[in-house]
C-alpha cells in the first residue's frame, strides 16, 4: 500500500499535530508529502518498479482510495485504473485493510495485537469525539501563522532574480516555460471562419469521454511522445516529472493530449494514447498522427459521442486540440465548459441533431468530412456537412453549430479568444 498525506494547507497540519493525530498517521506511512492538489492531479509519485513491472505483466486492476475530488481513470496514477472517493477516515480504513474488496461494514480492517479481528466499528468516531476534537484543535493563530509569512516556506522561489524588463524574457532553452504559439505571427485582421475541406478523423470516441481523457495529467511517462521531447533535450528520465509542473511548456501539453491511459479510441483496438493514421493505415500516438497529417496538409475533426467533454474545466483540452490541428468536433452532445473552452481556442463545436450519431449514419472513422459556408455562419445554425464515404460514396449529413451567441462567433472568426484579446488590446 503505497500511502502519501497532502493536507490542504499548514493549518491543517496544525489541527493534526494538535489533535494528536499526525504522528500515528506517519506510522502508518501517511507522511505529509505537500500541500494542494498532489495525488487528485497525479502527483503521486512513483510506484516500487517492480510492483509496476508485475502490474504490466500481469495487467493487474490497481484502486486508489482517496479524499479528494477527482477518480477519472488513470489519473491518480497512470497504472491505478480504479479510483475510489471516501472520507479522510475510510482512506485510513482501506489502507490498513489493504484491498478495496470485501464489506468494511462487515469485515474486519485488520487483526489487532492481541491476535482479534479489529473492525471500522470499533475505531470508527462518534460526532461528539469529532466535535470535541475541533473545539481544542482548530485555533486562527494556526491560519495566520501559515499565511503571515510564505515566502520562507519556499526559499528557492524567494531567491529568484527580478528582471528589470517590462516583458518577460523567454527562454528559448527552457523546457518548462516557452513561449506559446497562440499569439505568435498574428495578422493584423482575423481570419475569418474557413471552411474545413475534407478532414480526416484523428480521433472517434464513444460517450462520456472527459477532460481528464483528453488532458494531459500525471507524470510523464519516457517513452511517451512528451517523454521522448524532454529526452531529446537532456532531461534525464527520472526528472521528467508532471504535466501540471510543466503546463507552461505547450510542446509538452500538446504531446500529452490523448495520452490518457484509459482511452478508447474506435480507430485502433487498444486503449491509450494510439490512433490511426487513416491515407496510410500506421498507428501512432495523437501527436505523431496529427504531425503526420499536418505534413500531408490535412486537416483535422474528432468524432465522439454524448457528453464529450465531462469533467473539470481542463483548459488544456481545449488548448491541446487546437494546436493539434483540429478544426472541429462533431459529437452528439458536449459538456457545456468544455464546449466554451473549444470556441474560445477556435474550434468549432458541432452536434449531431436528435436521435442521430456516427453510429446511425454508419460511419467507420474513415470519412472525409468537407464544410463550407462557415464564414456566413450564425450562432445555433445547422450547416451541410458533405462526408466521403471510403469507397468514394458522398453523403450530405446535417450539423448544428454549438455556438451560444455572437461573441462566441467572434471568437471563432478572430481565430480564438487569445488573438480577440490580443487585436483589441493593440487597437487601443
Amino acid at each position: 500500500v503505497k500511502a502519501s498525506l497532502a493536507p490542504g494547507s499548514r493549518a491543517a497540519t496544525a489541527l493534526l499535530q494538535r489533535a494528536h493525530l499526525l504522528e500515528p498517521l506517519e506510522r502508518l506511512g501517511f507522511h505529509v508529502a505537500a500541500y494542494g492538489c498532489a495525488t487528485c492531479i497525479g502527483n503521486s509519485g512513483p510506484l516500487d518498479p517492480e510492483l509496476e513491472r508485475q502490474i504490466r505483466s500481469h495487467g493487474w486492476v490497481v484502486a486508489a482510495v482517496l479524499s479528494g475530488n477527482r477518480n477519472f481513470e488513470g489519473r491518480i496514477h497512470p497504472l491505478a485504473r480504479a479510483n475510489y472517493l471516501c472520507s479522510p477516515p475510510l482512506v485510513v480504513a482501506y489502507a490498513l485493510r489493504g484491498t478495496v474488496r470485501g464489506d468494511l461494514t462487515s469485515d474486519p480492517i485488520g487483526i489487532g495485537a492481541d491476535g482479534r479481528p479489529r473492525y471500522l466499528r470499533d475505531v470508527w468516531p462518534s460526532a461528539e469525539e469529532i466535535a470535541q476534537v475541533l473545539r481544542s484543535a482548530v485555533r486562527p493563530e494556526d491560519f495566520r501563522a501559515a499565511y503571515e509569512h510564505v515566502e520562507r516556506y519556499s526559499p528557492q522561489w524567494a531567491e529568484l532574480p527580478e528582471l528589470a524588463s517590462e516583458v518577460y524574457e523567454w527562454d528559448p532553452n527552457s523546457t518548462y516555460i516557452r513561449e506559446p504559439p497562440f499569439v505568435q505571427h498574428l495578422p493584423d485582421e482575423p481570419p475569418g471562419l474557413q471552411d474545413i475541406e475534407r478532414a480526416a478523423v484523428l480521433g472517434w470516441f464513444g460517450d462520456f469521454v472527459t477532460t481528464d481523457h483528453i488532458s494531459p495529467a500525471g507524470t510523464i511517462p519516457p517513452d511517451s511522445p512528451a517523454g521522448r521531447y524532454l529526452r531529446e533535450r537532456g532531461v534525464p528520465s527520472d526528472q521528467l516529472n508532471t504535466y501540471g509542473a510543466r503546463r507552461g511548456n505547450h510542446e509538452v501539453m500538446m504531446r500529452g493530449t490523448f495520452g490518457n491511459v484509459r482511452l478508447r479510441n474506435r480507430l485502433v483496438d487498444c486503449e491509450g494514447n494510439w490512433t490511426l493514421v487513416i491515407p496510410t493505415g500506421q498507428r501512432m500516438s495523437f501527436y505523431d498522427a496529427a504531425m503526420e497529417y499536418r505534413r500531408l496538409g490535412i486537416p483535422l475533426v474528432i468524432v465522439a459521442g454524448a457528453m464529450y467533454g465531462a469533467g473539470s474545466s481542463r483548459d488544456w483540452a481545449a488548448k491541446g486540440t487546437a494546436l493539434l490541428g483540429v478544426r472541429a468536433v462533431i459529437a452528439q452532445s458536449f459538456e457545456r465548459i468544455h464546449r466554451s473552452n473549444l470556441v474560445e481556442m477556435g474550434v468549432l463545436p458541432l452536434t449531431f441533431p436528435p436521435g442521430e450519431s456516427a453510429d446511425t449514419h454508419g460511419w467507420t472513422g474513415r470519412e472525409r468530412i468537407t464544410i463550407r459556408g462557415l464564414n456566413e455562419l450564425l450562432p445555433g445554425a445547422t450547416v451541410t456537412a458533405q462526408v466521403e464515404r471510403e469507397d468514394g460514396a458522398v453523403v450530405s449529413i446535417r450539423l448544428r453549430a454549438a455556438i451560444a451567441n455572437r461573441q462566441e462567433l467572434e471568437f471563432l472568426r478572430q481565430g480564438g479568444i487569445l488573438p480577440h484579446v490580443f487585436r483589441h488590446l493593440l487597437s487601443m
